[in-house]
């Protein structure tokens, strides 16, 4: 067997951390292996003056990194999960998605006012338009600025600028090392996760028999099983990071239950609802529920963010 094996992945620090853990668990199984990090600096981390919605998307932080993977410069390709495109390029495949951490977004006040007694006017660091739409729709009188750079960045930015807070991903928080920061973590209810957001997504060449062998073995099957289902619901609402769509599945025995969410950008309408179904059929449970909120006023959101009619039944 071939001992050297090449991890491709993004340059910020938080991308690092993910690639060599999933290293380090390859090095568990197969202690053998050289494994080498390659760098590769994606068109998402080029441009940080501008909120994704305006630059092409999620998609952004991955192609660079697909085609050095399709072109043989890289064996495996590690992302966050919630940055992968439900259209994966042709030839390639997520061969497995680690055991997921803690879902949930995190507030941050510079101040250390809580979430529900912010001021009117409150002014929120965040390019997320999933984040932004659902904190509106709680709280129309917030003002949100763009803000994107790695996690200590970002909480730089919040300590030295005009913000009164910023929204994060408490697991991108935990893995930086930045877990006992004073925060407040958002319940489900109130801001549902980007899809995927928690679990790292390992990419491989499908015709790769060699390598897949080697990483399925890092497959979280509960964390895969939900996950699936929430990129279904996100591939059937033809969502990115220009509309504000949100969904989270829990895996309870042989049940799914799934949470899924879209909104206006003004967060002023906010379809909302959940579906329960089999285990085995993850794919099926995430296209009923987009169907349902398609049905309860998602399609009209969408026609009308999109500008066209993309959703007629």
């Amino acid at each position: 067997m071939n001992k050297r094996i090449r991890i491709g992945t993004r340059g910020s620090a938080l991308a690092l951390w993910q690639s060599d853990y999933v290293r380090r668990k390859i090095l568990e199984n197969f202690p053998d292996l050289q494994i080498e990090i390659v760098k590769i600096k994606t068109t998402g981390d080029k441009i940080l003056d501008a909120p994704l919605a305006k630059i092409g998307g999620k998609g952004l932080f991955v192609k660079e990194i697909e085609e050095a993977l399709l072109k043989g410069n890289i064996d495996i390709a590690v992302h966050s999960m919630k940055d992968i495109p439900t259209q994966i390029p042709d030839g390639l495949e997520i061969c497995a998605m680690t055991e997921r951490d803690d879902p949930r977004d995190v507030f941050i006040s510079k101040r250390g006012i809580p979430f529900s007694e912010l001021f009117n006017g409150a002014i929120i660091g965040t390019s997320s338009l999933r984040r932004q739409a659902q904190l509106l729709h709680r709280r129309p009188d917030l003002r949100f600025i763009p803000l994107r750079g790695n996690v200590d960045t970002r909480l730089r930015k919040l300590k030295e600028g005009e913000m009164d807070g910023i929204i994060l991903a408490m697991a991108g928080l935990e893995r930086m090392g930045f877990g006992n920061i004073k925060k407040e973590i958002l319940p489900l209810d109130i801001c549902l996760p980007a899809v995927g957001q928690g679990s790292i997504g390992i990419e491989i060449r499908e015709s790769d028999d060699r390598i897949r062998e080697i990483v399925t073995r890092l497959n979280h099957e509960e964390t895969s099983i939900a996950i699936r289902s929430e990129r279904t619901f996100l591939k059937r609402l033809e969502g990115g990071c220009q509309v504000p769509i949100a969904a989270y599945a829990k895996v309870t025995s042989d049940t799914i239950e799934l949470h899924g969410m879209v909104a206006t950008l003004a967060g002023d309408v906010l379809i909302r609802d959940r579906i329960t179904g089999r285990v085995d059929d993850p794919e099926g449970v995430g296209y009923a529920l987009a169907e349902r909120i398609l049905s309860t006023g998602g399609r009209k959101i969408l026609q009308e963010i999109y500008g066209r009619e993309r959703f007629e039944k």
